[in-house]
C-alpha cells in the first residue's frame, strides 16, 4: 500500500531523511515513532506529496504520490497543526472537501455530525483547539480515505474524544481496510491502536517490526541474588538498561524469553520476575541504546 525505499531529503545543507525505507500493509495501523528532529514530519509529508523527495521512491497504490491527484482524492493527511480558510464555517469546509475528495460520503457526514456535536454554520477559527481537532476529523474521516495519516492526531483532544476517534479509526480499518500511519509522542495512545511500529532517529530507521514481535523480544525483569554477584549474568544478557533498587536489579534485556530465563536461572535467584513492559519504555530503552540522552526512567 505505501512503498518507501531509501528516501532522502535535504533542507540547504541539512539532510533531515537520510537513506529511509520501510513499508506499510493495507489494513494496518503503523506507528511512526522517533526523538524531537529525527524526521518524522518531514517523512510523513514526503508521503504525503506535499514535499518532493531528494533520492528513493514513494509509492502509495503502486504509483509515485508527488503531484500525482487521482492518488491524492484517495489520502488524507492531518499534520499536527490543522490548517483552515480563516472565514470558513464547518458547513463551507464541507463543501471545499466534498469538491477535493472523489469519495466524500455526505451520510457519513451527516452521521459524525451526531458524534461531535459541534455547531457547522460556526466559524472554524472560533472554535477552541480540541474543537478545531474534531473539526479536521469529522471532514477527513467524511471524505473516506482509503490512507489516512497523522501527525501527532490526539493534541489537545479530551480522553472521552480521543476514545471516539480512535474507535472510529479502528472501524474504518476493520470494515474499509482504511491504511493508516501515525506518529504521536503519546506512545501509550500509539500503543493501543498501531499493529506495527518504525523508530526513526537521526533522519535514519533505527528499527522496524511488528508490534507484538518487538514486545516478544525485549524483557523487563527484575532479580536478587543471596551471596552470588551479578556480574557473569550481565556479561551473558543483552542489557539495554538496568538500575539496582536495595538488593534487587531491574533490567531490560532484549532476546528470546525462553534462552533468558535459562541465563538467569543459571545462576539460582532467590528472586526473579517478568515485569509487563510498554511501547513507552521499549522506544525509551531502544533510544538509548542507540545513544540518545535519557534520565534515569522506569515506569
Amino acid at each position: 500500500m505505501i512503498e518507501v525505499k531509501n528516501i532522502t531529503k535535504s533542507f540547504e545543507k541539512e539532510t533531515v531523511v537520510n537513506d529511509v525505507s520501510f513499508h506499510v500493509e493495507k489494513g494496518s495501523i503503523y506507528g511512526l515513532l522517533g526523538s524531537n528532529g529525527a524526521g518524522k514530519t518531514t517523512v510523513m509529508r514526503l508521503i504525503s506529496g506535499i514535499l518532493k523527495r531528494g533520492a528513493g521512491s514513494i509509492h502509495v497504490f503502486g504509483e509515485e504520490i508527488f503531484e500525482n491527484v487521482s492518488v491524492k482524492h484517495r489520502l488524507v493527511f492531518i499534520p499536527d497543526t490543522p490548517y483552515f480558510f480563516p472565514q470558513y464555517t464547518v458547513k463551507q469546509l464541507s463543501r471545499y472537501y466534498r469538491e477535493m475528495y472523489s469519495n466524500w460520503n455526505e451520510e457519513r457526514y451527516q452521521k459524525l455530525k451526531n458524534v461531535f456535536n459541534l455547531n457547522e454554520n460556526k466559524k472554524v477559527h472560533q472554535f477552541s483547539k480540541g474543537m478545531q481537532r474534531q473539526v479536521t476529523f469529522w471532514l477527513s474521516l467524511s471524505a473516506m480515505p482509503d490512507v489516512l495519516i497523522l501527525d501527532e492526531p490526539f493534541d489537545g483532544l479530551d480522553a472521552v474524544m480521543r476514545r471516539k476517534i480512535k474507535s472510529l479509526i479502528i472501524q474504518d480499518v476493520a470494515e474499509r481496510e482504511m491504511t493508516v500511519l501515525i506518529s504521536s509522542h503519546n506512545l501509550r495512545e500509539v500503543e493501543d491502536i498501531c499493529d506495527h511500529i518504525g523508530i526513526l532517529h537521526n533522519g535514519e530507521v533505527l528499527l522496524e517490526r511488528e508490534l507484538d514481535d518487538l514486545k516478544t523480544d525485549i524483557h523487563k525483569i527484575q532479580v536478587a541474588f543471596g551471596n552470588t554477584a551479578i556480574g557473569p549474568l550481565q556479561r551473558r544478557l543483552d542489557i539495554l538498561y538496568q538500575e539496582k533498587r536495595g538488593s534487587v536489579h531491574l533490567l531490560i534485556v532484549r532476546g528470546q524469553e525462553e534462552m533468558i530465563n535459562k541465563t538467569v536461572e543459571r545462576y539460582s535467584p532467590i528472586l526473579y520476575d517478568r515485569l509487563p513492559l510498554t511501547l513507552e519504555e521499549i522506544f525509551i530503552y531502544e533510544m538509548g541504546d542507540a545513544g540518545y540522552a535519557i534520565e534515569n526512567i522506569i515506569v
